[in-house]
């Protein structure tokens, strides 16, 4: 009897072990509480589950690759924006190259690569709609969160649509060294223009003139920033694309020519302020110059050109493949690591389009 029940207890654990290494671990970074001011590393959180099971209709994705975006700050605040914040608890939320592990779904296969929007974790199930089928034949994989994704089509819709910039003028462009950045102004240059460039660093600088092409590079972290731009643009400026904000905004203003366009496509400098500001109101000032120079200043999120998309797609597409169109990546390994590289993010840490390789194709 007591040999029988012994041989039942290690067949029951046998098969509980069985079971354990069956289930399948889905790590989620959750937002733990919203920040204030900087995010903090304490304003993430590392959690746990079993991975789901796609039902019929739907499929089970592996995150292969994770976009960070500045973007994301927004989403983890509650004020009022053009998107729902994520829910304390939540899990971030972003694009992702995917790879379909499971399928219940008719046009979707083991093994496909796709474009989706996981957010940040490792598993997750969708039904389809949002998904992206990708040709790893085409391009790299992971250019489709860059320069062949939503970052490159920002630069593409926002530069041309608002920009309209013509042979011969004078296009900058703030955090250029960034993966829309440094789209805008090599399509700038491609366009005929006069591309400067605003980055944080001499490396950065280096690289924009060195291997992007860019006519001159100034960086704002340089004591006589203001100065370095005007001599950078010795005819002003015809068209400003903002990312940043801020410091950067208050050296550009004065250059503004006539008729300048100013995409506004991001404020990464204003991201994390927590009042509003002090000192001198300048809206008086800002809009007497809109006025007397007849200036557009134009918000855009990139969905506003959705109908683009086709045009995108074949214009940079066949740019890269002429090697007329560059692009870098800064790339971090492990999902644990995403906070971390995220806050880098919002200080400028990062030299390129930012990803996570969350795992091997």
């Amino acid at each position: 009897m007591r040999a029988t029940e012994a041989s039942v207890a290690d067949s029951l654990r046998h098969a509980t072990l069985a079971i354990k290494v069956l289930i399948v671990i889905n790590r989620q970074v959750v937002l733990a509480s919203r920040p204030e001011g900087e995010p903090r590393p304490d304003n993430f959180r590392v959690v746990e589950k079993p991975a789901p099971e796609p039902q019929e209709g739907e499929v089970l994705l592996r995150t292969l690759w994770l976009s960070l975006d500045p973007y994301m700050r927004g989403r983890m605040s509650a004020a009022r924006s053009y998107a729902k914040p994520v829910d304390v608890g939540g899990v971030l939320v972003a694009g992702t190259v995917s790879r379909v592990e499971a399928s219940h779904h008719k046009e979707y296969a083991p093994g496909d690569v796709v474009l989706a929007y996981s957010g940040w974790q490792d598993y997750a199930i969708s039904n389809g709609s949002d998904l992206r089928k990708l040709d790893p034949q085409r391009a790299p994989i992971s250019t489709a969160l860059g320069v062949l994704g939503m970052p490159g089509m920002t630069a593409y819709t926002g530069l041309n649509t608002i920009g309209q910039p013509k042979a011969g003028e004078t296009v900058v462009v703030a955090a250029a060294a960034g993966p829309v950045g440094s789209a805008v102004g090599q399509i700038a240059k491609l366009k005929g223009c006069r591309a400067v460039g605003i980055a944080g660093g001499a490396d950065k600088c280096r690289y924009l003139t060195a291997e992007l092409g860019f006519d001159a590079a100034v960086d704002h972290r340089a004591p006589d920033f203001a100065d370095k731009l005007r001599e950078a643009c010795p005819k002003g400026i015809d068209v400003y694309f903002e990312n940043v904000g801020g410091a950067v905004w208050d050296a550009v203003f004065p250059l503004l020519n006539d008729f300048a366009r100013i995409p506004v496509c991001g404020l990464i400098a204003q991201y994390n302020e927590t009042a509003a500001p002090t000192g001198q109101n300048t809206v008086p000032q800002l809009m007497r110059t809109v006025l007397t120079k007849r200036l557009t200043i134009r918000g855009f999120i990139v969905r506003d050109f959705a109908s683009q998309a086709a045009d995108f797609e074949r214009d940079v597409g066949q740019w890269l493949r002429d090697g007329k169109l560059k692009y870098r990546e800064d790339v971090v390994e492990g999902l644990e690591n995403a906070p971390q590289a995220f806050i880098g993010l919002l200080k400028g840490r990062n030299f390129g389009k930012l990803l996570v390789r969350v795992a091997v194709q």
